[in-house]
């Protein structure tokens, strides 16, 4: 790994560091954005349930489409020149929305209709309803189509690079031109690490921001820990 040790470098800024860097800063805007953006048609298809069916296929359609000639078409879709980042970030947008409208629709409607119900009675509006109570409650499963898209944007992102945008996707093309299998490793791993740390960071702000999920799951150990005792003692 003497290539590496030669190329990172967090003082001077190595080339290593550089991409990583990049890697990141076009990773985190579409898991955002397409997290924000599945919210309220998601919604909508768990909502009105004749949209759902077109929405999720619709969806469905986008994800198919390849991404380098998704990349390559961004220009004339959006108006920016073929280098400029944003088309990346747009691109993969729109695959992270694609994959979460369908996460979030059933999100939502894993949450029992009496719980809803109930949150009416007591005189929630709509709009206090989704926030306070079928947001909260569909965040375990909203967390684990976040960490999908996550792994999938962080793993596209690579792909930029053979339209010229830089990212880690760099060292698989450099490496594999220069048949210099270490460069394309050390680029691997970085993307490998980069993902790790991205769901490694979503799994702790899922317990920090939903710690009644650690309650529940100490209670379901409880229940079988006692369901086992009365077992055994019979």
């Amino acid at each position: 790994m003497s290539w590496l040790w030669s190329n990172f470098g967090l003082i001077d800024y190595g080339q290593v560091w550089d991409l990583t860097v990049i890697h990141i800063g076009l990773s985190i805007p579409p898991i955002v954005f397409g997290f924000l953006l599945s919210l309220p048609i998601g919604w909508i298809a768990n909502r009105y349930h004749a949209t759902r069916g077109t929405l999720l296929t619709i969806g469905g359609i986008l994800y198919t489409i390849p991404s380098l000639p998704l990349f390559i078409a961004m220009p004339s879709l959006i108006g920016t020149k073929i280098l400029n980042p944003i088309n990346v970030i747009v691109a993969l947008t729109i695959y992270a929305l694609a994959l979460m409208v369908r996460t979030t629709a059933d999100a939502l409607g894993s949450v029992s209709g009496d719980v809803l119900q109930s949150a009416t009675a007591v005189g929630f509006s709509s709009w206090r309803r989704f926030w306070a109570v079928e947001l909260p409650l569909a965040g375990p499963v909203l967390l684990a189509g976040l960490r999908v898209v996550s792994v999938s944007t962080v793993s596209l992102v690579s792909v930029g690079s053979l339209i010229g945008v830089n990212n880690l996707g760099n060292l698989f093309i450099d490496g594999y031109q220069r048949s210099f299998p270490e460069e394309v490793v050390v680029g691997i791993l970085a993307v490998m690490a980069i993902a790790f740390a991205f769901d490694g960071i979503l799994l702790i702000l899922g317990r920090l921001l939903m710690p009644w999920t650690r309650i529940d799951k100490r209670s379901r150990r409880a229940v079988r820990r006692e369901q086992l005792r009365v077992v055994t003692e019979a």
